[in-house]
C-alpha cells in the first residue's frame, strides 16, 4: 500500500506540474511576460540540476532535502495556530531552497520548465552568450538525462531521508502510542 501511495503521489505530480507548465506556456510566461530573465533563470538551475552534479550529490541533496521537508511537516504539525505553521514551515523550507538541496517535485517543475525554455531559440542563443554554454551542454538537457541522471537518485534519497532518517525515529519512538 505504501509503494502504491508513494507511486500514486509521484505520478499525480508530475502530471499536476506538466499541466502548470502548459499553463505557464500559455500565459507566455517561457516567452515574454513578466521578465525574460525568469525563463533565463529557470533553464539555467535546470540546466545545473541535469547536467553539473553527480548522481552521488543529487543522491544525498535529495536525503538532506527530505530530512528537512519532513521536518517542516512535523513542526507544522506541533504548531497550534496557522502563524506557527507558516513560520515553522516557511524557514524550513528556506533552508532546503538555499542550500541546494534536491527534492523530486521541484525538479520536475524546474527541469521540465528548463526543458521548455531550451525550445525557445531566444534563449538558446541567450544561454550561449550569457553563460558561454556550447550547444552540445546544452543538448545534454533532455528528458532521458532529467528521469535517469537526476529524478530516479533525487526520488530515492528522499525516500531514504523521509522514511529512514524521520519516519522510522518518529515511529519508533511513538510505538507505544499506534499499539493502542
Amino acid at each position: 500500500q505504501f509503494i502504491k501511495n508513494l507511486v500514486l503521489v509521484w505520478v499525480g505530480n508530475l502530471l499536476g506540474i506538466v499541466v502548470g507548465i502548459v499553463l505557464l506556456t500559455g500565459a507566455q510566461l517561457f516567452t515574454s511576460g513578466v521578465s525574460p530573465d525568469v525563463a533565463d533563470s529557470i533553464r539555467h538551475l535546470a540546466e545545473i540540476k541535469a547536467n553539473d552534479l553527480t548522481t552521488m550529490q543529487i543522491f544525498f541533496r535529495g536525503i538532506l532535502c527530505n530530512i528537512l521537508v519532513c521536518a517542516a511537516v512535523l513542526m507544522a504539525m506541533c504548531a497550534k495556530d496557522i502563524t506557527g505553521k507558516l513560520l515553522a514551515s516557511f524557514f524550513v523550507i528556506m533552508l532546503f531552497v538555499t542550500g541546494g538541496f534536491e527534492h523530486c517535485v521541484a525538479n520536475m517543475y524546474y527541469i521540465t520548465a528548463g526543458l521548455l525554455a531550451l525550445s525557445n531559440p531566444g534563449y538558446v542563443e541567450q544561454a550561449i552568450q550569457a553563460y558561454g554554454f556550447s550547444v552540445e551542454y546544452l543538448e545534454t538537457l533532455n528528458v532521458a538525462n532529467f528521469l535517469i541522471k537526476n529524478l530516479l537518485p533525487v526520488t530515492i534519497g528522499n525516500i531514504i531521508g523521509g522514511a529512514f532518517f524521520i519516519g522510522a525515529p518518529v515511529y519508533y519512538l511513538n510505538c507505544e502510542k499506534v499499539k493502542q
